[in-house]
């Protein structure tokens, strides 16, 4: 259970990471479904817009967690 904890993680980064080159390119990925929506604080002036897929969220986060179960 604790290596599920510390693959969400590196299942965040990896989809903010590939989500991030398929979204900016214009493709929506096919069954990965690749969205954007933007992140706005006001109190700091802060505007960002991230690209997201939750099917891509899940399939990191298994990997890593598989990867995680297998180095103990």
């Amino acid at each position: 259970m604790v290596a599920m904890f510390k693959a969400l993680p590196f299942g965040i980064f990896l989809t903010l990471l590939v989500a991030l080159f398929i979204g900016s390119g214009g493709s929506s990925g096919g069954m990965l479904h690749v969205f954007h929506f933007n992140v706005t604080v006001h109190d700091l002036g802060l505007d960002v817009r991230l690209w997201w897929s939750w099917t891509l969220f899940l399939a990191g986060t298994g990997l890593a967690w598989a990867i995680l179960l297998m180095m103990d």
